[in-house]
């Protein structure tokens, strides 16, 4: 996130000077970060503009970069990113002063409460205890639904797996994977029974259910689904990249050659890695 370069810059306030760079102090981190979005709030006429929802999008954005950073274990790029993120936190909290919401040490103090609520054993509080059971009673009785509170905003396959996690706290749910992986195969069964009907709603229904059977038997099975995809999705990008070297080398183009001769290539690949 750049909030600074979109539009033109007003006019510096000649009584203010941009926060200084200097990390000597590392205990001021976070002010730091404060003092710089408040500099640019009141130096630059974009930042100045945007309200919590405006930046919404960047603090999505920004989020999953985070997450891709660390996926391909590239640690200066996390550094980069992490500060990009860091800066959507901080607008967050100065925006929130603004209005007069909260500050930021009232959203450390919020933190530290719940982590020491969390961690009884840690804090003098008493022994160790569930973590899961320790949200439940957090989020209280007091919910219209057991599955209220969950993000909107997360990507459906965690929110998906967030659910049957709900869900499973009130014993809705199978004893073991075995159960999930049955449904799986009955969900493969109406996909198959509806593949005539392209592009149905009745077809795309089917296809969600399988999903989310699919999220299932991965969250039973000890394995998130939304890091299992990235992985996955990881492995294919590599092994294309290979078949794509590969049919280069042997004069193939890609486009014109037959499905038949690339999954050849592919079955390669394959078997190299095996070796």
């Amino acid at each position: 996130m750049t909030p600074s370069q979109p539009d033109p810059d007003v006019p510096a306030d000649p009584n203010r000077t941009p926060p200084s760079p200097d990390s000597s102090d590392p205990d001021r981190t976070l002010d730091r970060a404060l003092d710089l979005v408040r500099f640019l709030r009141a130096n630059c006429e974009w930042d100045a503009a945007q309200t919590p929802h405006s930046l919404l999008p960047y603090l999505l954005e920004e989020a999953h970069e985070t997450a891709d950073a660390v996926a391909a274990g590239d640690d200066a790029e996390l550094r980069g990113e992490l500060g990009d993120l860091l800066l959507n936190v901080a607008f967050q909290i100065v925006l929130a002063e603004e209005r007069a919401a909260f500050n930021a040490a009232e959203v450390v103090r919020t933190l530290e409460e719940k982590m020491q609520r969390r961690h009884p054993h840690l804090y003098g509080g008493g022994e160790r205890r569930d973590w899961e059971a320790l949200k439940r009673e957090e989020r209280g009785s007091d919910r219209g639904s057991i599955l209220d509170g969950i993000a909107s905003g997360l990507e459906p396959l965690s929110r998906a797996h967030r659910i049957q996690e709900r869900v499973a706290e009130v014993g809705f749910d199978w004893p073991s994977a075995e159960g999930a992986l049955a449904k799986v195969h009955e969900e493969i069964e109406e996909v198959a029974a509806l593949l005539g009907k392209t592009g149905s709603d009745e077809l795309e229904e089917e296809i969600g259910d399988l999903l989310f059977a699919v999220v299932n038997l991965a969250r039973l099975s000890g394995v998130h689904p939304m890091r299992a995809l990235v992985r996955a999705n990881a492995k294919f990008t590599e092994r294309f990249a290979r078949v794509e070297a590969l049919a280069a080398e042997r004069g193939l183009v890609l486009g014109s050659a037959t499905l038949e001769e690339l999954d050849g290539l592919w079955g390669e690949i394959k078997e190299t890695e095996r070796r």
